[in-house]
Parts: structure tokens; sequence; C-alpha cells
């Protein structure tokens, strides 16, 4: 948003950082129905054409706006609770439930931040194992069978789990008339 203010004046982004604020907050959520302006402040914002709104003080309006604003949070909480189901059921549609029990062999993504010195170039393998799993602390963190020299945690979270699957212990052999047939388009 800033890029577009900006324009062919890029030094200038400081001037117009209050305009980008101004808008992004002035703008409909997706989420809630509702701009964060009107959620915060009970009211869309002013604009410049807008004339000045002067209060007026009367226990009646001010009865009308408790039960206005009440009503006005319990609708965005309503469109919160809802978009949040549609959030959640559309991440659980492929996710599925992993269990490890004690003896199971798994492979740990890398991450940087977990393996700073393993990371050194973009060739490194991704996953590291066969570990067998120790314990489980919850249904989300294990305790892996992890050697000394990674000097990091042994406690992974499950998203940094995958099962190991062993190599397939019959040998694989390629004749050359196999791959003569493959490279003249054979079946």
């Amino acid at each position: 948003m800033l890029r577009c203010l900006v324009q062919e004046h890029p030094k200038l982004w400081d001037d117009l950082l209050g305009q980008a604020e101004f808008a992004y907050n002035s703008m409909t959520n997706r989420s809630t129905g509702k701009s964060s302006f009107s959620i915060v402040y009970t009211k869309l914002p002013n604009h410049t054409m807008d004339l000045a709104v002067l209060p007026k003080c009367s226990s009646k309006l001010a009865a009308d706006f408790t039960v206005q604003f009440s009503s006005m949070l319990q609708e965005v909480r309503e469109k919160l609770a809802k978009s949040n189901a549609r959030y959640k059921e559309d991440a659980n549609r492929n996710r599925r439930e992993r269990n490890f029990k004690p003896g199971d062999f798994v492979m740990i993504r890398m991450r940087r931040e977990r393996f700073p010195q393993a990371y050194k170039s973009k060739l490194s393998p991704r996953k590291i194992g066969p570990f067998a799993v120790l314990k489980q602390i919850n249904p989300n963190a294990y305790v892996v069978d992890l050697p000394s020299h990674y000097n990091t945690s042994s406690t992974f979270n499950i998203g940094d789990l995958t099962v190991y699957h062993p190599p397939d212990a019959a040998p694989t052999n390629i004749s050359s008339t196999d791959s003569d047939s493959l490279v003249g388009g054979g079946e």
C-alpha cells in the first residue's frame, strides 16, 4: 500500500505513512465485516468532506449509544467466530492426525533456527534421521534420541517429525535392454 502511495517519490514514505494507516484502518475487514476504525471508535471515520460532529449530551442518547455499541460488539464476535470456524475447517480439511509411540523411527525436518551449523548449502538434506522416539510429552511434542553432536534440544514439535519409511530391501537392477526400451519410447 505504501509503495502505491509514494510512487515516484520513495523518499517521502514517512510523510505518507499517516495516510496509509488511515486507509488501512478504514478498510472493511473480511472476518469482522467492519473496519478497525469503526470497531475501536464505534463509528466510521470522518473524512475531510464531512462536517464536524458535535456531541450531544443526553441520557437517552447515552443509553442508545451503549445499546448500539454492545450490539455491534456482539455482531463482531459472532462474525469472528464464524470466520474462525471456516478457517479451521479449511485448515483441517487435509490434515491427518499423527501419533508416534516410543521406539518408532522418525525423520526430523531441518530448520535454520534449530540447526544453524548444519545449513551450509541449498543442497543439504532437508530431513535428518532416522531417530527413535523416546517418549511423548503431549500430543504435540516428542523427545527423540538425538545424538549429542547436534547441540540442540531433543524435544521436537510434531510438525517437524515425519514417519521414517525404510528403503526397500530388494535390490534394484536396471539392465541395458530395459533402459534402451524406455529411451526408444517402448512401454
